[in-house]
């Protein structure tokens, strides 16, 4: 259950569960067509999802970073494509909230936003006469950029004395062109595709400095300070990320249990495999995992949130170790979807059986490498010994 006290937060929260059979038996037609279907974005914009993000001012429902962890677990609970798009657009679509006042009120003027991003700075910027730019350049594995209104793209910007310098751009998705190109063992249905600029004009309020993103410092916008929304940009995304692999276990963790009746271990005397206390070693220590995974991001959706209300953003030690912990979660969601995996029988490698998607999607996704598990620790670990985290992305 939600712990919002916002009504209208769980109202989506409710609408979404109310869903989930809906959306789970998608998944097939998800990773045929390898995009989700239009029917699950029209649910979920229908159920108010793609509000959640956007800022009061503009009829969003600006939901706290703890309210959009558990309704997009709960989509990726019920079907995992859905779950990881609806993940990228959630999170991006907070992150117009700090650029400028001129920016949010083109980004955010419906009320209602899906956004993708690409933070790989691999295009360039060119500045205009007039003082805008042109943005150029191909970025990779662009999750849910098929249903996208905007795209925040990362780019090299050459300062004044020449040195490039990494940017952040919001561009409209229909200026781009999206390539054919995702054909994946894993996450299929995400679309994660190529998108390409062609020299397109972004106006100056729609490009700022990706460290000024990173540390939360950028100017010319009117909700600075203790507004409760101004989350740190890398704890936030790891928080978010976090959501959608706790989600996609607890959905493999109920399709193991709803196999299990009438199924015994072939080639033993177990005719009930629940009888099993192989199983069940199997099942409690699958369970623990993922018990102990939400237990680890509830700490830290603490932590976010207390710096949110104080206007304030947490230290690079507190930083590297909502990386190493977000990923820690991560890995303990793995294992638990691993080791039910080992005890779901041969039968489970059927295409009709769900269970082997969320198998698959759960070890592909779990190579992004914002959310790579040993990248993480190696970043937690610097700090904890009084090391530099060696990396911008915190």
């Amino acid at each position: 259950m939600m712990s919002t006290t916002d009504s209208a937060v769980a109202a989506v929260f409710d609408e979404v569960t109310a869903l989930a059979a809906t959306i789970r038996a998608t998944g097939p037609e998800a990773e045929e067509r390898r995009w989700i279907p239009d029917e699950n974005i029209e649910l979920l914009d229908k159920a108010g999802v793609f509000r959640l993000s956007v800022p009061r001012r503009f009829g969003g429902l600006e939901a706290p970073v703890a309210d959009l962890t558990r309704i997009v677990s709960e989509i990726a609970r019920a079907e995992t494509a859905t779950g990881w798009v609806s993940m990228i657009w959630a999170s991006s679509a907070w992150v117009p909230s700090l650029f400028p006042d001129a920016a949010q009120e083109e980004v955010y003027a419906g009320g209602s936003v899906r956004v993708s991003t690409g933070f790989t700075p691999s295009g360039t910027l060119a500045p205009t006469e007039d003082g805008a730019y042109t943005l150029s350049g191909s970025w990779g594995w662009i999750s849910g950029c098929r249903g996208a209104d905007w795209a925040l793209l990362a780019a090299l910007l050459p300062g004044p004395d020449g040195t490039p310098a990494p940017s952040a751009a919001l561009v409209r998705v229909s200026e781009l062109s999206i390539a054919d190109d995702w054909h994946a063992s894993a996450g299929a249905g995400t679309g994660s595709s190529t998108v390409t600029a062609d020299a397109v004009r972004v106006p100056a309020h729609r490009v700022v400095s990706l460290l000024d993103v990173l540390a939360g410092s950028t100017g010319d916008r009117s909700n600075t300070g203790a507004t409760g929304r101004n989350y740190a940009f890398i704890p936030f995304f790891m928080a978010l990320g976090a959501s959608a692999y706790l989600g996609l276990a607890r959905g493999a963790y109920e399709l193991f249990l709803d196999r299990l009746p009438g199924r015994g271990i072939t080639y033993t005397s177990w005719t009930d495999q629940s009888q099993s206390p192989v199983t069940q070693v199997q099942v409690a220590q699958a369970e623990n995992k993922i018990a102990a995974a939400e237990a680890l991001q509830e700490a830290w959706l603490r932590e976010l949130q207390r710096h949110a209300d104080a206007g304030t953003l947490p230290s690079v030690e507190e930083r590297a170790a909502a990386r190493g912990r977000a990923a820690f979660a991560i890995e303990l969601a793995n294992q638990a979807v691993d080791e039910l995996f080992e005890a779901a029988g041969a039968s489970v490698i059927m295409r009709d059986v769900a269970f082997q998607r969320f198998h698959r999607d759960m070890r592909g996704l779990a190579l992004h490498a914002l959310f790579a598990y040993r990248t993480n620790q190696e970043v937690h670990g610097r700090s904890l010994l009084g090391l530099a985290p060696d990396t911008l992305f915190l």
